[in-house]
């Protein structure tokens, strides 16, 4: 019989979208093998969220609000496992799944929050589980989409100062605490000749980015959301990104990448992938400043720095994560 998976996510303007696009991910290596897999998410009216659903032809049914509703989905609906991922899910939703007998997968970063599953996943650099029998951490099981995978290179790209550097600056779905501005105007500041692409996740952020002043030489080109953005990553010399769930797609791909730690949540991971030369540190949104200016600086005019940050980011995440932790939950399932 086909398997049938459901994933327990949600998104929404605040909240982003980070949960939903690692589950997107997990979701097309499943189908890719014959998985019947049904989405059961409150997306929040964003969108670009909902079309990330409709055009892989993924089916989406209501969030269920409590655990008796979500039991009652998970027998409707004939599902063998549970994928979640949820700051927010009261641990006694994926406890009532469990206790039918079906085999849960929690994606988690850091720390378990109390969900009650038979695999745990952390895709979080240098990550350890201390919980669960089954523990797939680190790197090795960073949930990538196969939008980001099949452009991987086959090799890390080697910089040089023969043009002028292409920036790509970006802040999840929804930007929420609306970093785009703030980074604008750093690169702005930094007075190097640049061609940078920015998003704008909404209207009002476009007006703001379109109203700073860009120094000689420079050119911004202010973008809505786009599901182009990974084909705008691999030509890009230098990207700028919030500290995140995109950062693995970054490494993957093999991009000089700039972090910016935008919330609290964020921190750990920021100061372990600056530590290890994954990618160069910007600081805090909101508390930008000369050292800041500096940084970008830096990375806009050393080509050298821009390749050694590539490589080891490359280095680091081989883009099959997805394969690892399907390969698991399949094996661990509880076919009905």
């Amino acid at each position: 019989m086909t398997p049938r998976i459901g994933i327990r996510c949600d998104a929404g303007a605040k909240t982003g979208v980070g949960h939903l696009v690692r589950c997107v991910a997990l979701a097309e290596e499943l189908t890719a093998r014959g998985v019947e897999v049904h989405f059961l998410s409150d997306l929040g009216g964003v969108a670009w969220a909902e079309a990330q659903l409709a055009t892989r032809g993924l089916p989406r049914h209501p969030a269920p609000a409590d655990e008796t509703e979500l039991v009652a989905a998970v027998e409707r609906l004939r599902l063998d496992a549970l994928v979640v991922d949820s700051y927010t899910l009261p641990p006694a939703h994926s406890k009532a799944v469990r206790a039918t007998g079906r085999t849960v997968l929690a994606i988690v970063d850091g720390e378990a929050r109390g969900q009650d599953a038979d695999i745990y996943v952390d895709q979080n650099l240098d990550t350890s589980l201390d919980y669960g029998d089954v523990r797939l951490a680190g790197l090795d099981y960073a949930l990538l989409r196969s939008a980001v995978r099949r452009l991987r290179p086959p090799a890390p790209p080697v910089h040089s100062s023969g043009r002028t550097p292409k920036v790509v600056a970006f802040f999840g779905g929804t930007d929420a605490y609306r970093a785009a501005p703030q980074v604008a105007r750093l690169l702005a500041d930094t007075a190097v000749p640049l061609e940078a692409t920015v998003i704008a996740a909404d209207a009002s952020l476009r007006a703001e980015l379109e109203a700073i002043e860009a120094a000689d030489g420079q050119r911004f080109d202010i973008l809505g959301p786009t599901d182009r953005l990974p084909e705008l990553l691999v030509e890009a010399d230098l990207v700028v990104s919030a500290s995140g769930t995109s950062t693995w797609e970054l490494l993957c791909l093999g991009r000089a990448a700039a972090l910016v730690w935008v919330v609290d949540n964020q921190i750990l991971g920021y100061d372990r992938t600056v530590a290890r030369g994954f990618a160069a540190g910007l600081g805090r949104l909101g508390e930008f400043g000369d050292d800041s200016v500096a940084t970008l600086r830096r990375l806009l005019l050393d080509p050298a720095e821009r390749t050694a940050l590539a490589a080891s980011g490359w280095a680091a995440v081989d883009g099959r994560g997805v394969e690892r932790v399907a390969d698991s939950l399949l094996r661990e399932r509880s076919p009905r």
